[in-house]
């Protein structure tokens, strides 16, 4: 369905927020060293709250009740902190060896349960639009359609982002890869809502998502929605900083989660 003013998929405001959800938590930071190094990324702060409570913050608010928070570099760290949480019900998916993003996902599924479930990572910052990003993303998702739904911003009102972008989006929401060399509209932000049927013939170990991806754009079965709020990438102190300032401004020194 088409919204023909603004060529984007109609969201639906009288859908429920996936219950389930994983939070990506196991990498080494590595871009954002030396803070890193004692230091696991998530746990870094911006605006005085840890980037992974920001996340986790996001989810609580739309009603998420079980997160998996998966765990590799200085895991220890994160489960003594996010064990002082009381919502949502947290469970630690630790890796022995660092399996990249579909490599982590594929060995949380048991936890996951048999249904769409969001997935975030937690190295990002959004607000919310007019409405709930994550209620917009449900209210667009379409089970007899997608494997796959991918948060996008546009890539050149992304924060803390310098890179060429990632999709292209047809006018029904279906996503193709960013042409060799050239500037694609949409960036991934980092949160999405995916079936575990998205995972089968899944190959064991390490392996990146986007492999994933590549398949379910084959059968035209990965969409995309454009998130209409602010959205940072923190992968960076540069990224850090430009958050930070911005955060400084808008609340002028108020805490805000």
């Amino acid at each position: 369905m088409i919204n023909d003013d603004r060529n984007k998929p109609l969201r639906r405001s009288d859908v429920d927020v996936p219950r389930r959800a994983m939070v990506m938590a196991a990498g080494f930071g590595t871009r954002m060293r030396p803070l890193t190094e004692m230091l696991p990324k998530p746990l870094i702060e911006v605006g005085g709250r840890a980037m992974i409570d920001r996340t986790l913050d996001r989810l609580e608010e739309d009603g998420v009740e079980k997160v998996v928070v998966n765990v590799h570099h200085l895991g220890h760290l994160i489960e003594q902190h996010l064990r002082k949480r009381e919502a949502p019900e947290i469970v630690f998916s630790p890796e022995e060896e660092i399996l990249n993003t579909g490599g982590g996902i594929k060995n949380a599924l048991p936890l996951l349960g048999d249904d769409p479930f969001l997935v975030a990572n937690s190295d990002i910052m959004w607000l919310n639009g007019p409405t709930s990003t994550l209620q917009d993303l449900a209210g667009i998702w379409d089970d007899e359609k997608m494997d796959g739904l991918l948060l996008l911003h546009p890539t050149v009102e992304a924060y803390g982002y310098s890179g060429m972008g990632d999709f292209c989006v047809d006018p029904v929401g279906v996503l193709s890869w960013r042409p060799e060399r050239e500037l694609a509209p949409y960036l991934f932000a980092g949160v999405q809502i995916l079936h575990p049927r998205f995972f089968d013939g899944a190959p064991d170990g390490p392996f990146p998502v986007t492999e994933l991806y590549t398949r379910a754009m084959e059968n035209e079965r990965l969409h995309g929605m454009v998130h209409e709020g602010e959205w940072f990438h923190i992968g960076s102190p540069d990224g850090l900083a430009e958050a930070e300032a911005y955060l400084r401004e808008r609340y002028a020194g108020v805490r805000k989660r």
